[in-house]
Formats: C-alpha cells, structure tokens, sequence
C-alpha cells in the first residue's frame, strides 16, 4: 500500500493535482478583472445571475465567478487569495471538506464557494463556533459582498426573531450551529407560516467542521418545556372514574381497545367538571385525562399489562412476559396507570423538540466544511455525512520542528520539566502556548508560574472575545499563554516583531489527547504562513489515557528501568503505546456517535413525517381530502377490529361498533343494527364511510367552506403537536431503557427501531382518531382557535440523559388552584381533596 502511494500519491494529492486546472484559469484572468471598474465589477453579479437563469450552472460560472471574488476582496479587504485557497474554495463548492492549516485564511476562503453559491438566490450558510466569531467574519466579509452587491446577515443569541428572519433572507447568513439547529425546532414548533424565520436549507459551510460535525454530535439539541397537561389532574381524573359503575356509565370495548363513557357517564362528567358540552372540541384536554383514566382503570390489568416495582410502573411484554424496562405508555397513559396505583406521577412532554447535528446538516441540499484537523476522521466523515476529505497543500512549506513525546513517570516530573521549559524559553523572550486538556490543568500550570513569578495569561474557552485578543498576541515577545485546547479557536496566532529570530511561537502539550486531531490543533497554532516554530509534548504515566489505555506490558517495561520522579523517557514503544490508545478512544467515541445516529434516525424518520404534515397545515393547504381519508381509515380499522370474521354473536358485534362510532362520527341514531346485519365487513365500512363523509358535509354547510377549512387545520394542528410531543417523551424514555431489556442476541437499536415504528403507528392511528372526533363534534360558538399546546421552558445542547431543571408548569385551560374548590364535586378545596398528595 505504501508503494502505491508513493508511485501515484495519496488520494487528496490526486484530487488536488485535479483541480489545478481550474486554479490555472482562475489565476489567468487576474489581469482581466483588475482592467475592470468596480462598477464593472460590481455588474459581474447582475450577469451571472441573469446567465443562471439562462441555463448555465454554477459550475459554468466558476472560473470567472471566483476571479471576481478575488479581484473584489483585494480592492476591498487589501487581501487576494493564494492559489491555495482558490484550491480550497474549489473543494468547498464541490461539497467536501478542505482540511488547510492553521493560518491559511479559511475565513478568506469561503467567500469564493459563498458568493458563487448565493447566485442561485436560495441562500448560503456560513457556520461558525460561536457568537463572536459569527460576528466578527460578517462584519469583515459583508463588506467584500457589499461591494458585489450582495446582503449578508448574522444569526447570534440575543436577536429577536425579526432580525433572525431578515438574516435568514439575506444572500449569506453567519452564524453558530446551535442557533440555527435551534431555529429549525422552533420553526416546526410555530402555529403560523408567518413566525419561521428559516428558508429551505440549501448550502452551507461549516468552520472548524470536526468540531462541529464530530465533537459535538454525541450531545443533541433539545427543547424542553412543561405542557399543558398538569399531573395533579391526572389524580383528578381518576378519583373521578373510580365513582363510575360499569355498564352504567361506561362500556369497555375489548376490540377497539377502549373503555367509553355512556350517556350517563356523559352527563356526570358534565357535571362534575362543570362543563356544557364534554365533546365539544374545547374540552379535549378533559377528555384525555378522563379518556386515559378509564383505560388504566378498566382496562389495564395489573401484573398482566403492567408491574408496580419499587414505586415505578413497568411495562409487561404481553409476548414474553418480560418486564420492559424504561418502555413507557404514551398519550398519558402511563401516567394515568401512575395515578391509579397511587405512585409518583412522572411529568410529561419534557422534551418538546430535538434533533442531532447530525441529521440537521444532513438536511443540506449541499453541505461542505474546512478545518485544520479532519483526516483522522476521514472515514466518519464519509461514513456519516457522505463528505470526502481533501488536503490542500499550504501556501508555504511548514517549517515548525515537531519534537518526540517527552514521557515521564509521575505528573509532578512532567510538571517540573514544563515549568523549566517555559522560563528557559521565556528568559530569551521566545513566546510560549501552553494547551491543557481541561481548566483544572490550566489553574495548576498557572498556579506552579505565579510560584516562579512567570507573568502569564490564562484562557479557558469561556470568554470568546476576549480570548480572540489574547490568543492573538500569543505570539509576541516574552508572552506566556495558557489555554485549554478549544479556548481561542478560529483566531490567528501573528508572530511579534523579533520572535521569528528567536524561534517562533513554542507550543507545549501538557498531556496528549483522546484525539490526535485534538493534539494536531494545538500544533497547528505554530508555524503559520511558512513561519517557524516548536512544539512538545509532554506526559506522565499518570495521565488518565495512559493509566487507563497502556498496556500492562508497558507499564512493566517502565518499572523495569528504575526511574527517578524527573527522569524522561524517550522510547518509541513509548510513542507506539500513546498513539495506540489514542486510536482506541477514537474508535470507541466513532462507536458512540454513530450508535447516537442509529437511535435519532429512527426518530428523524419520524420527525420528517409530522414536520412536512404541520409544514402542510401552516401554508394553508385544502385539508378536506386528507380528512376524509382519515375519516374512512377511522371507520376502517373500527370495522376491521369489530367485525374480524370470528364473531359467535354478529349483532352483539355490530351493537358494540355502533357504539363506538357513535362518541368518535356517527351518532347512534343515524344507523340501526338492521342497515348493517345482512351486508359484508367491506360493505359495512362503504355504508358507513357514506353516512360519515355525509354528517360532514353537513358540518361544512353550517360552518361555511373557508371557517371549516381553518378549523380543520387548527384541530389537526394541536392534535399533531399534543401526539409528536408525547411521543418524543416516550421514544426518549424506550432509548433510555433498551439497552437494560433482557434481549438475546438482539441489536438494541433494531430494537428501538421496531418498538419507535409500532409507537408511531400507534401515535398516528391516535392523531387520526381524535381530530375526527373533535371535528365532528365542534360547534358553532365554540370553533376553536389556534394556540400553543406548548411553551417552551428551555433550550439545551445537552444530552437527554441530563437532570432537567425543575420548572414551574405552564398551565392552561384544564387548571385548578389549591385553594379552589375540587372539580371532583367534593365541595372541599382542591388541596385537601383530590390535590392532597400534589
């Protein structure tokens, strides 16, 4: 293998080697744009623009289109790019990543692949680590677009959600992932088209795009919020059907799976509650409760359907007979079950919305990246993201000396030997980087040089802006620098006046990473543009990746040589040890991410069907034909379930149909057993979908066509958001819970995938459901508006295994104060009553 590449190079060389062509035209039109005026420069976007829409592509354009740029940025920023880095801006444009070097203008770069991709008009992307940086490149290259006559926009924390739509409709929006992974949740969160702030994803640029893409990607985005549905109510609902007697004010329906109340039951409910009309579509959230409460009360059966252990309620697998740990009911169900056997009530619906960067940049029509450091993960990059790594050769030759590893038995040795190296190096005024994997290493270096009386500075990637000026002068005489190793990211490190005499800038690693991209970015702040520089690592066999990753073998051989506490060590089995390990973690951390992807694909199936449904509700689409579909598949399945053929009393059968049908579309009274006794299950559904689809014409007459059109969106819209958001509480708590199940030779995410897909199913069989039920039943003067079903509590980028903070609830419609008197008809207060135990 090595022959090979050295006979033909290694596969960026030949890619590289590819696209010098391109860069050869480029460069040979430098002279023709320079003859141009800048309004004649400034025309070349009008032109190009007009020539797309003519049937040229963006890749015809290229050439000239990145001579422009070139010619624009150099009479505008005083800077022209490198042959590098049209090279660079050619990969990028290309969707793959372009891994340059620390110092070789990145930022520059994605001006070339930005302007030429925003000629399209559908927008570009320009990710970035964080605010600052965000910032700071829209304000420097939104003058370069400027000048061409493009607009560039900034999406950063604390904007209000106006200037975010206005960044979004620019030509070029920088921002961080975060902000616009968030945006996208909150725009498939709102109740109006007119509140998104996003356009259709179409291109995007990540800097520091191993960060981004690969560091990050264990942790998802996630919004949280409290819900509409209290738990106190939950106890509310059932003290009130433990009252009702069976036959009389309800009926179980074992086919349909239902336990319904009967008129009587109707008519207590009413009272209890202090409602007019139980089925009208403003008191859906009563009926969920009191709906949930029937079913674990007369339906769910104790140690068959489920277990009370240690004060939880567990799921039983009605197959196996196994107990389904972390698997929890959805649509409140559960927590009814809870209410029932007097346990600790869960919260529902704490996470409202969440996805993984990784599906969010996958949604990209075209997605591209640029780091330092990618080629170690060259393979979960074009695994996971289907990206390619391409090297593109400095602009200079780097002239920094990378020195072998110094290893040492203990940290004190190790620290003792860092110490001296920073006062010999900062005695003949050579600038020093310390990068420390954590900010207790940085305050015990800090606190071992205030010893010494070494003035020195500190970063700990907490401040972006402050830490963009320090690590800028980094580089002058006599400075002292420490920095964790993400502190600072995407600022250059510019050489003082007299440093290059003195050797450049040093680096010195105080410990090697988990990952050796890591490690290589913390080189790679030395020996920018051709300048020189050193770098060092220094270990200890105390460091937690070789205490927990070497061999015992080496450890052995170690002990073996008798070492005092300051002896180093230089051995390259040594080396081999430290790289092996690092390749472990590596693997292991691949292993997770993409074991992390397997669990949200699932989901993002998932996610993509509700989010295009409500995408459907918001631009107004004519439902009609999507509600008459759910209407017959309504009837359908009730046939199916009542009528399945093996029937012993055929009219005992269709009573308990009609029955059912009865609370959900067809009141009783429209349809007798006889209509239906002598005819086919197929012909059963045709008689009934008839009499359905005519009660509801009859709705569209009495509340006219546009009024009926509205509230169907708004019904289907509160019932999408009430169901995904359950759903999501519920696929969170079976992700937690597979990998204890008991699953012989069973993949846990094959598993999670085929218990997701039945809950969905469940999930959208509900939301039919009840939409038809509720638009059957809504009346006149009570037609509901649109409203949230949620608000949002919190924003996190964290993991969903993580404490979520206690919050107030957000209660609406459906509450009751402590002090008020009980809705269960008690005439006590709430408190001392069915709130006792709240």
């Amino acid at each position: 293998m090595g022959f090979l590449k050295a006979l033909f190079g290694s596969y960026s060389e030949r890619e590289v080697k590819r696209i010098q062509p391109t860069v050869d035209k480029i460069d040979k039109l430098g002279s023709t744009m320079e003859a141009l005026s800048d309004e004649e420069l400034r025309a070349k976007t009008d032109e190009f623009k007009e020539r797309l829409k003519n049937g040229e592509t963006l890749d015809d354009l290229l050439v000239e289109a990145f001579a422009v740029v070139r010619e624009a940025s150099w009479r505008v920023l005083g800077m022209k790019h490198y042959r590098a880095q049209l090279a660079g801006g050619i990969v990028l444009h290309q969707g793959r990543i372009a891994e340059m070097k620390t110092g070789e203008g990145k930022t520059l770069v994605a001006t070339l692949p930005a302007y030429l991709n925003a000629l399209t008009g559908e927008g570009v992307h320009v990710i970035t680590v964080n605010d600052y940086l965000a910032n700071r490149d829209k304000e420097q290259m939104g003058e370069l677009y400027g000048f061409l006559g493009l607009t560039t926009g900034v999406v950063i924390h604390d904007i209000n959600n106006d200037d975010r739509r206005a960044a979004y409709n620019c030509d070029i929006t920088y921002g961080t992932n975060n902000e616009f992974g968030f945006d996208y949740l909150r725009d498939n969160m709102v109740i109006y088209k007119e509140e998104r702030v996003q356009r259709k994803l179409n291109f995007v640029i990540v800097d520091e795009v191993d960060s981004i893409l690969i560091d990050e990607a264990r942790t998802p985005l996630i919004i949280s919020g409290a819900g509409e549905k209290s738990t106190e109510f939950y106890k509310v609902a059932d003290f009130f059907v433990k009252k009702l007697v069976a036959e009389e004010d309800y009926t179980i329906d074992e086919k349909a799976n239902a336990v319904m109340l009967t008129q009587n039951g109707v008519e207590k409910a009413e009272k209890t509650f202090n409602v007019e009309n139980y089925a009208d579509a403003e008191n859906m959230q009563l009926q969920h409760y009191v709906t949930q409460a029937l079913k674990a009360n007369y339906f769910m059966k104790k140690d068959k359907d489920y277990m009370v252990k240690d004060g939880e309620v567990i799921i039983v697998d009605e197959f196996t007979g196994r107990l389904m740990e972390g698997r929890r009911y959805s649509d409140g169900l559960h927590q009814a079950i809870e209410a029932k056997e007097n346990v600790k009530i869960a919260r529902e619906s704490k996470t409202l919305a969440t996805i993984t960067f990784q599906n969010y940049f996958r949604m990209y029509n075209k997605l591209s990246g640029m780091t330092g450091t990618a080629l170690t993960e060259e393979n979960e990059f074009r695994e996971i993201y289907g990206l390619d790594v391409i090297v593109v050769p400095t602009n200079k030759p780097i002239q920094r000396v990378d020195n072998h590893d110094v290893v040492y038995k203990t940290a004190k040795g190790k620290y003792n030997a860092i110490i001296d190296e920073i006062i010999a190096s900062h005695e003949k005024g050579q600038p020093v980087l310390v990068g420390t994997a954590s900010i207790e290493k940085s305050e015990i270096i800090s606190g071992l040089l205030r010893k010494k009386k070494i003035p020195h500075k500190v970063l700990n990637a907490k401040f972006h802006e402050q830490e963009a000026e320090i690590i800028s002068n980094a580089g002058e005489l006599n400075a002292v620098t420490i920095a964790t190793n993400m502190a600072g990211r995407g600022t250059d490190i510019k050489l003082g006046e007299g440093v290059v005499e003195v050797g450049g800038l040093k680096i010195i690693g105080t410990e090697r990473h988990e990952s050796r991209r890591i490690d290589n970015q913390l080189r790679g702040r030395s020996g920018r543009q051709g300048d020189p520089g050193e770098s060092t690592f220094y270990i200890s066999l105390e460091d937690d990746l070789m205490r927990i990753f070497m061999s015992e073998k080496t450890h052995a051989m170690v002990d073996k040589l008798g070492l005092e506490e300051d002896d180093a060590i230089e051995s390259k089995i040594i080396t081999k040890s430290i790289e092996s390990a690092q390749k472990k973690v590596e693997g292991h951390n691949f292993d997770i991410r993409k074991n992390l992807l397997g669990y949200d694909d699932v989901m993002n199936m998932q996610r993509e069907v509700i989010y295009k449904q409500r995408a459907q509700v918001l631009e107004g689409e004519n439902l009609r034909e999507q509600i008459v579909d759910m209407i017959k598949d309504v009837i359908s399945s009730a046939v199916d379930s009542h009528l399945a053929g093996v029937e012993e009393d055929y009219e005992e059968a269709l009573k308990k149909l009609i029955f059912y049908l009865d609370e959900i579309c067809i009141p009783a009274n429209r349809i007798t057993i006889d209509d239906l006794m002598n005819l086919e299950p197929e012909d059963v559904k045709q008689k009934l979908e008839t009499i359905a689809i005519e009660i509801y014409a009859g709705k569209e007459l009495e509340f006219g066509e546009e009024r009926i059109r509205e509230i169907e969106r708004v019904v289907l819209l509160k019932n999408v958001d009430m169901k995904w958001m359950d759903h999501i509480d519920a696929m969170d708590h079976l992700k937690q819970g597979i990998g204890l199940r008991a699953f012989k030779q069973v993949d846990p995410v094959q598993a999670y995938q085929m218990e997701g897909s039945d809950m969905f199913e469940e999930m959208i069989e509900s939301i039919k459901i009840d939409t038809v039920k509720y638009l059957f039943h809504v009346q006149m003067e009570r037609a509901p508006e649109r409203e949230r079903v949620v608000q949002k509590t919190t924003e996190t980028h964290g993991s969903n295994n993580e404490e979520p903070k206690k919050k107030e609830p957000i209660r609406k419609e459906v509450s009751v104060g402590r002090n008020e008197k009980c809705p269960c008809g008690s005439g006590k207060k709430f408190k001392n009553c069915c709130g006792r135990e709240v």
